[in-house]
């Protein structure tokens, strides 16, 4: 299924979400199973897997890491391959975010134990100063992906430039292997972003 079309959108990498959304809503009231009161069962059923296909093709759109997956399914006709190998260049921030995250659990560990008083001011000073870490280190995260939707953003002339659909020579004309690039960061970025979230609201505590 096709979820740009589902949603009348054109295929390319970014979309305004604000866009997005106006369309999923305008469309989702009009496919609403509530507008067909007087329907049969299987046309009441059938109004409600349509809007099912609806909200779905909505999340999966509005996801950037699951746009570009769904995207380039379309164009290769087929799953990317190697979507959980970690791209290029960002191996350093890799290590680093789980250096920083054992570190966390390792103080987390610690205040849970019973402690003297002393200890257990000692795991708050250590846990105030891992949450500053992450805290930062979540920032130049949030900066890294700002600067991958920037690049899809700039995408999308190439989209716009290539051939219909149908034609042999759209891949070739298309960045593939970059927005898969783009796409495999995304979701370390993503995931990287909710472990450290995670760390930092169990060490306020």
């Amino acid at each position: 299924m096709d979820n740009f079309a589902l949603l009348g959108q054109t295929r390319r990498p970014w979309i305004d979400p604000d866009t997005l959304k106006a369309a999923f809503l305008e469309i989702s009231a009009r496919a609403h199973p509530d507008r067909v009161p007087a329907a049969t069962n299987p046309e009441r059923e059938a109004a409600t897997r349509r809007y099912a296909e609806f909200n779905a093709a909505y999340n999966c759109l509005r996801d950037p890491k699951q746009r570009l997956l769904h995207l380039l399914e379309l164009e290769l006709g087929a799953p990317p391959a190697n979507v959980q190998d970690i791209p290029p260049g960002t191996m350093d921030l890799f290590m680093e975010v789980g250096q920083n995250c054992r570190q966390a659990d390792g103080i987390l560990a610690g205040k849970a134990r019973p402690a003297s008083p002393l200890l257990q001011a000692q795991w708050f000073e250590q846990g105030t100063a891992c949450a500053e870490k992450l805290g930062a280190l979540q920032q130049r995260i949030h900066l890294r992906r700002d600067e991958l939707l920037a690049e899809l953003k700039a995408m999308n002339a190439a989209w716009n430039a290539a051939p219909p659909t149908a034609s042999p020579a759209r891949a070739g004309a298309l960045p593939l292997r970059r927005l898969e690039e783009i796409g495999r960061e995304l979701s370390y970025i993503t995931r990287w972003s909710a472990q450290i979230h995670e760390r930092i609201a169990q060490l306020s505590f």
